[in-house]
């Protein structure tokens, strides 16, 4: 096993130790580890990239653990560099807000990975306190600097207590894709418990593994995130720990999310159809089933299969190929599929933090998106492919110049 990686042996959400084997993908560095020029004769090492399946309780995740700080204290993922996910926490505070009557407005509303408190600043613009909690340095600095106090530290239970000791319970706890990152899920459980007032709400949204499967989104797969969540298993976590699922709903931010509504056991807030209704849709698709799983693989197979297949056939010809977006996915799909250097001349994206640094492990450049004009590839694989149709819109004058932009997932997909 690497330094700084460990295995568990249990599950993370019932503690069983029957875990099976159901998808094996190509081994990577951490999928935000980019480095600067002066590092590109440095090894980054790649962790194992393991898909398990509990026996017990059905829950989905690795069980190879990148240390955390590793992965987050020098973090370059800035929600508020996309204009797609600003809108989507502003809809998603005024959806909140309106849930609970404005009952929440004079309330604390505490954001767990808070990043650069983009979703905070819309409850803070509703009335309501903010804290984030986000251990990446610099964005948490970045963040109080605006507005929005953030704790530069990992979220905990010893946390949690002390948080409610100084600044008493919050109305409303959420966690955004951070759900799904965190290793000891039951400590993080116990911390919200103890800091969610008796009437309050904590909301957490992740990648649904109902669309990651449905979609074959299998690059949303990557060391950041140890738990590939289903409705189910959640409940019953839920249940265990003091706490209630009373509401569930599917998003369709990164291809396919569930936001979950939790509370205390007697809270005043009912559980409603929309639990039982995904947990029956979980069931009719047998993703309680590990074969459902296993079968995953042959699917990103195909795509693989169609995706470099294009991409080699264009660069036998001689044709300049570049990637659009580097988002934490793309190491996933790039290493998977094997599309490196040798193929991808450079990617551009959109925010400054990556910009002139170099993609995990294949090192290919990163630069503005203006680098589509200067350099005027043949081809633009479009690995964030979520956006697809906002970065298209947004560069309709490369592809009217005669350039042709590939989407990879949820299917291989060729414009121009």
């Amino acid at each position: 096993m690497p330094e700084q990686c460990h295995r568990r042996s249990t599950c993370r959400l019932c503690g069983a130790e029957e875990l099976s084997l159901v998808l094996e993908l190509t081994p990577t560095p951490p999928a935000n580890a980019f480095v600067e020029a002066a590092a590109l004769d440095e090894v980054q090492t790649a962790f194992p990239l393991d898909v398990y399946f509990c026996e017990t309780c059905t829950h989905v995740q690795l069980l190879d653990v990148v240390d955390p700080a590793v992965l987050f204290e020098n973090y370059v993922y800035v929600s508020g560099t996309s204009p797609v996910f600003v809108r989507h926490f502003e809809d998603y505070a005024q959806a909140v807000i309106a849930r609970f009557d404005g009952s929440v407005n004079a309330g604390l509303a505490i954001d767990i990975g808070s990043n650069d408190g983009t979703l905070l600043s819309f409850f803070q613009s509703h009335g309501m306190s903010v804290l984030g909690i986000d251990p990446a340095r610099d964005i948490a600095a970045a963040a109080t600097s605006k507005g929005i106090e953030t704790l530069a530290e990992f979220f905990s239970s010893e946390r949690a207590d002390k948080l409610a000791h100084e600044r008493g319970c919050a109305q409303i706890i959420t966690a955004n894709n951070v759900f799904a990152h965190a290793d000891d899920l039951i400590d993080v459980v116990k911390g919200i418990r103890r800091l969610l007032s008796p009437d309050g709400a904590f909301i957490f949204e992740v990648s649904y593994l109902v669309d990651v499967i449905e979609k074959s989104l299998f690059d949303t797969i990557y060391h950041e995130h140890v738990a590939y969540h289903s409705v189910k298993p959640l409940a019953a976590f839920f249940e265990a720990h003091g706490l209630r699922l009373f509401h569930a709903e599917r998003v369709d931010s990164h291809g396919g999310s569930l936001r979950g509504y939790v509370c205390h056991t007697d809270a005043p807030w009912p559980r409603d159809p929309s639990v039982d209704d995904l947990i029956t849709l979980e069931t009719d698709i047998k993703l309680d089933n590990a074969d459902t799983l296993r079968t995953f693989s042959a699917q990103i197979d195909a795509i693989g299969a169609d995706l470099s297949g294009r991409l080699r056939a264009l660069k036998a010809e001689g044709k300049k190929i570049a990637a659009f977006g580097a988002p934490a996915k793309a190491t996933t799909l790039m290493y998977h599929f094997g599309i490196g250097a040798d193929i991808i001349d450079f990617i551009v994206d959109d925010s400054s933090l990556k910009q002139n640094l170099y993609s995990p492990g294949m090192h290919i450049p990163v630069l503005p998106s203006s680098a589509l004009y200067e350099h005027n590839p043949d081809a633009v694989v479009i690995l964030a492919w979520n956006f697809a149709d906002p970065i298209m819109g947004n560069h309709a004058a490369y592809k009217e110049a005669g350039g042709t932009f590939i989407v990879p997932l949820p299917t291989v997909r060729q414009y121009g």
